[in-house]
């Protein structure tokens, strides 16, 4: 099922405000800085561009996370006309302003203790108003107050319904290889 603009306008909403807070059943992290990073490798181009405007939350007590990223704000493409295609022809960004994933950590972590820790993200990833369940690898280590989450994944374009004209086709990979970077910090309680 499509996830609307306004779920995601509210999701918004409560990530950033103290709204979502009293949900929480142990401190919690955020980030407004996080990084993605995508590659499109395809045969005849390799199309590139990253965002610093990830933001999200976790909630150490649960291990529930949210996610979001302006599809717009990505940056760094080979030429004008690929970022107006990216927008307009293939994410659509007016209609599906942003990309999110949202739930929880499987493992069971301990935020209370520094370390570097192999974990598995399950939930929901939207990206061109469609979600797809999803787990997704990373890698979280905790030292002191700061929090530094990195996953490497892929996404298939047709998960997405985001279809490629065949006179294109070459120039597109069919799967976007994904590295996202964020450090989180510790929110007072």
């Amino acid at each position: 099922m499509p996830i609307h603009i306004s779920t995601v306008i509210l999701l918004t909403l409560l990530l950033f405000s103290g709204a979502w807070r009293q949900n929480f059943n142990g401190p919690y992290y955020r980030t407004s800085t996080g990084k993605v990073h995508f590659i499109s490798d395809a045969p005849l181009e390799r199309i590139e561009a990253s965002s610093e405007r990830l933001r999200g939350a976790l909630d150490a007590g649960t291990g529930n996370f949210a996610w979001t990223v302006a599809i717009r704000s990505f940056k760094g493409f080979n030429s004008d006309l690929q970022v107006e295609h990216f927008n307009e022809n293939y994410l659509e960004s007016a209609q599906f302003p942003n990309a999110t994933f949202e739930g929880r950590i499987i493992e069971e972590i301990d935020y209370n203790k520094d370390g570097a820790y192999p974990v598995r993200a399950k939930g929901k990833f939207t990206a061109h108003g469609l979600s797809r369940e999803r787990i997704i690898p990373g890698r979280l280590v905790i030292k002191g107050n700061r929090m530094t989450i990195s996953a490497q994944f892929s996404v298939p374009l047709q998960d997405h319904a985001i279809s490629i004209p065949k006179i294109v086709h070459q120039k597109i990979a069919e799967e976007i290889q994904v590295d996202v970077l964020a450090e989180l910090l510790k929110q007072p309680s």
